[in-house]
């Protein structure tokens, strides 16, 4: 028991240090006899217990924020799970997701295991983003944590955030032209509407290429067109699905006139994408 007398000036103090609840407050300071630090591993050993009961929980609510470095040449998109909507829409959970875009752009992590060891400042803390997720868990009451991190880069690279933090888009252009900023971004609005599954044709798997043959040849045979006829035919439709389905050749959602190909070198001779992500929450 604490011989410690917890006042209400106590339990504000480490509310305003950790976020966390009033009650939960009193009961680390009760329980740790007023020792504040030992009261904030209290609550994080809480927020841990509270992360692993709700590994089978539905993450599939979040922010998705893209992020590029200060020089422009390299950018990152990360994903930011909750449970509900009410949580992804909280000014505190849309921070904690920019702190950790923040530290992937600075550090620049090769895959999801090294961002989450990366450290970021949490409630006068400094913590890895693991840590700080099972943290907020404890604080929240809901599953959180990083579920995707992609990196693009590039002589230019633009980033574009979607519908209130559900849809992120990193693009990389081959020059840093006057208007890159500018073209990028009808670029990145481009690939979050059409949703392109390649840069050109020479991007798309050969998977991919033998289903969407074999579908066509399905259809014009079931049209009763000659068997002569069905090579031709489904290259055709082919080409039709290179048009539809990678971004250089597809139409050009600004001036439907052009091909996003034919739109770029009006900007500048040679101008083309090198790269891109298309990031969309729960997808």
């Amino acid at each position: 028991m604490s011989t410690v007398q917890i006042s209400a000036a106590d339990v504000n103090k480490l509310r305003q240090q950790t976020g966390a609840g009033m009650m939960d407050c009193k009961k680390a300071l009760t329980e740790t006899n007023g020792d504040f630090e030992a009261a904030i591993d209290f609550l994080r050993k809480k927020g841990a217990k509270v992360a692993a009961s709700r590994q089978d929980r539905e993450s599939n609510e979040g922010v998705v924020i893209a992020r590029t470095s200060a020089d422009g040449k390299r950018g990152v998109i990360i994903e930011l799970n909750c449970e509900t909507d009410f949580v992804a829409k909280n000014a505190d959970f849309i921070a904690f997701g920019n702190a950790i875009a923040n530290a992937a752009v600075e550090a620049n992590p090769k895959n999801l295991e090294e961002l989450s060891q990366l450290q970021i400042d949490v409630d006068s803390s400094r913590l890895t983003i693991a840590e700080a997720s099972i943290d907020k868990t404890g604080k929240i009451g809901e599953k959180i944590g990083v579920s995707k991190y992609e990196v693009v880069e590039g002589d230019r690279v633009i980033a574009y955030i979607h519908g209130n933090f559900r849809l992120a888009v990193l693009v990389a252009l081959n020059k840093d032209v006057d208007g890159a900023e500018e073209v990028g971004k009808d670029i990145a609005m481009q690939i979050a509407a059409m949703s392109p599954i390649a840069i050109d044709k020479d991007g798309v798997d050969s998977t991919t290429i033998e289903r969407e043959l074999e579908i066509a040849k399905e259809q014009i045979r079931a049209e009763g067109k000659p068997e002569a006829m069905v090579e031709k035919i489904a290259a055709g439709k082919l080409n039709k699905f290179y048009k539809d389905s990678t971004l250089l050749n597809q139409e050009f959602v600004k001036d439907p006139s052009k091909s996003v190909t034919q739109h770029l070198g009006t900007i500048e001779p040679g101008l083309t994408v090198t790269a891109f992500k298309r990031v969309a929450l729960g997808a």
